[in-house]
């Protein structure tokens, strides 16, 4: 069983100096955090909510139904995608009316067609933040405009982003430039054009992203980037004027030239393991990688936990790989990974994930490397 542990939070990247009130990067794939500036404080967040309301609408598994857009969805305050009121429109296009233009009317639409009600689907947010670890976060509506228990924090946002950031089709409606969506009223289509100017013109290595605005919240941004395999996640949360788009590129850019992946774990069999029962059985099926500059590389050690030999291993005639015990993978003293070590019956078929968790870690014998 892979269990995935939060790495620590460590201020490596002095250099880097936002005005922003809150901000952090971090890594997409392993949430390592590289600068962070009060990231656990409760914030208002504006609009960049949106970010819960798309993946939802998302994971609902009704993209492709028809919306009957409500009196109430069109009087929402604020920015708008100008819904008409018993109009007809696909799931999909709020979602991107959402994401590109901010439509707070399309937010509503969303949150009464998937939720049932907007109270429904804010439930459901809420549902959905104690899920995934968000645990300076109240939401109070799909769309982030002014509400006392509306708020959460920048570490919370990139937790979000992260999160939705492994859908597939949230990372193609986050990215898109322009989208075009049927409007009742012409035979022209509306053109939505993202209002994220990193995506749009100002960095070429942008991947996506939502802004967010209100007079007590201020600027709000969540982006990510990518570049030579790095994947990056940004957030800035009361930037007083806009340069919370060079302050996003200046986080993404010291940690693009200043870290790199680096194998810590490999995948295969695991050489210092020479236990006569495990050796050349024991294996690893996927390796570990880290995002690490050049002088952190002797800050990792990897304690691998075996449970006590079972003679049946040897009279598995099935020879299906099976859970043997786990890896411990450590940082500055600290756990940010653990990952199953297998036995290997001479088939190196990957297990399944049923078979990963039929056996228990006990009896544990410690071999710390």
């Amino acid at each position: 069983m892979i269990v995935n542990v939060t790495p620590p939070i460590h201020t490596y990247a002095n250099e880097i100096n936002v005005s922003s009130y809150s901000a952090i990067v971090m890594d997409q794939k392993t949430g390592r955090v590289f600068f962070e500036k009060n990231a656990h404080e409760k914030r208002k967040i504006a609009s960049i909510t949106k970010i819960m309301t798309a993946i939802l609408a998302i994971e609902s598994n009704k993209m492709g139904e028809t919306v009957t857009v409500s009196k109430k969805a069109t009087r929402a305050e604020g920015s708008s995608v100008y819904l008409k009121p018993g109009e007809k429109i696909k799931l999909r296009d709020l979602v991107y009316g959402l994401m590109l233009r901010s439509g707070n009317d399309a937010a509503v639409a969303i949150a009464e067609h998937v939720g049932g009600s907007v109270d429904g689907f804010v439930f459901m947010m809420n549902e959905k933040a104690a899920q995934i670890g968000m645990e300076n976060t109240h939401f109070a509506n799909p769309h982030g405009l002014e509400d006392q228990d509306h708020y959460s924090s920048a570490y919370d946002m990139a937790i979000l982003t992260k999160y939705a950031m492994e859908n597939e089709e949230f990372r193609k409606i986050s990215g898109t430039k322009v989208h075009y969506a049927p409007n009742p009223d012409s035979e022209w289509k509306r053109k939505w054009t993202n209002k994220n100017r990193l995506l749009t013109e100002l960095y070429k290595y942008s991947t996506g992203g939502k802004t967010g605005y209100t007079k007590k919240a201020h600027r709000t941004l969540v982006s990510t980037a990518s570049k030579n395999g790095m994947d990056l996640i940004a957030v800035t949360l009361n930037t007083p004027s806009q340069t919370d788009w060079t302050e996003h590129i200046q986080m993404f850019e010291y940690v693009f030239d200043h870290y790199d992946y680096q194998v810590i774990v490999p995948d295969g069999t695991i050489d210092k393991i020479t236990k006569k029962i495990y050796k050349k059985h024991a294996y690893i099926a996927h390796e570990y990688v880290y995002p690490i500059n050049e002088d952190e590389k002797e800050s990792f050690h990897v304690h691998y936990r075996l449970i006590k030999p079972k003679k049946e291993w040897k009279k598995n005639t099935d020879k299906i790989p099976e859970v043997i015990g786990k890896t411990e993978i450590y940082f500055h003293d600290e756990l940010i990974h653990t990952m199953p070590i297998y036995y290997d019956h001479e088939n190196k078929q990957a297990p399944s994930f049923f078979d990963s968790f039929k056996q228990l870690f006990s009896s544990v014998v410690g071999v710390k490397l």
